[in-house]
């Protein structure tokens, strides 16, 4: 007869959003002595080219309920629309600026905050330029596989018009999901996981 090893389950997913934190924000999770500062957690210093903004994001569920441990990196181009990565082809991106950002949400409200800068246009494959963008990997309990969307700026309407992503997706009423107001310096973005408001997700 078969013995039963319970012991040798399967690791629920539920339990990928504290797997997460443990290994990629420490100090968050009050762990010492693995990096000063949790990677990600500073973008800019007093060089860094460009016009410094605030981003605050949230990430809700299908039931409209803020999600409180989640985490988001973020990806973008300076202000020139240089990515600060070796297989850049088109020169050099600002030393003084790290174009990756990495952060979990607070654990009281929810909120992410980025401190950054608003990056410039970058080409699409075929050479159409691209509206001011960050690209986003989201991820939270039960979300295994990161989830990839954009952020991109409402104060730059005819940038965004044009967009060779925007402008394909099959769904245009659902461009709003990908765009974020602005408040003085600062942008707002809410990802809606599922819904009537969900969020674009794009299969990277």
């Amino acid at each position: 007869m078969a013995q039963s090893l319970t012991r040798l389950k399967e690791t629920p997913s539920q339990t990928a959003g504290p797997y997460v934190h443990i290994g990629l924000t420490p100090n968050i999770c009050e762990i010492s002595g693995v990096y000063p500062e949790d990677l990600g957690t500073r973008m800019v210093d007093d060089k860094t080219k460009g016009e410094r903004i605030t981003v605050k994001m949230r990430v809700f569920d299908g039931t409209g309920s803020v999600i409180k441990d989640a985490l988001i990196e973020i990806w973008q181009a300076d202000a020139d629309g240089l990515y600060n990565s070796p297989s850049e082809p088109r020169g050099k991106a600002d030393p003084n600026f790290t174009g990756w950002g990495r952060q979990a949400s607070d654990s009281e409200t929810g909120v992410f905050t980025f401190e950054t800068i608003k990056p410039g246009r970058v080409p699409f494959p075929d050479g159409r330029p691209q509206a001011p963008h960050i690209s986003l990997w989201i991820v939270a309990r039960g979300i295994n596989l990161g989830l990839q969307t954009r952020m991109y700026f409402g104060d730059e309407e005819k940038a965004n018009a044009e967009d060779p992503v925007l402008t394909r997706l099959e769904h245009q009423s659902r461009v709003p999901t990908l765009v974020a107001p602005r408040d003085g310096d600062t942008y707002t973005f809410d990802i809606h996981l599922q819904g009537e408001k969900e969020t674009v997700f794009f299969d990277v």
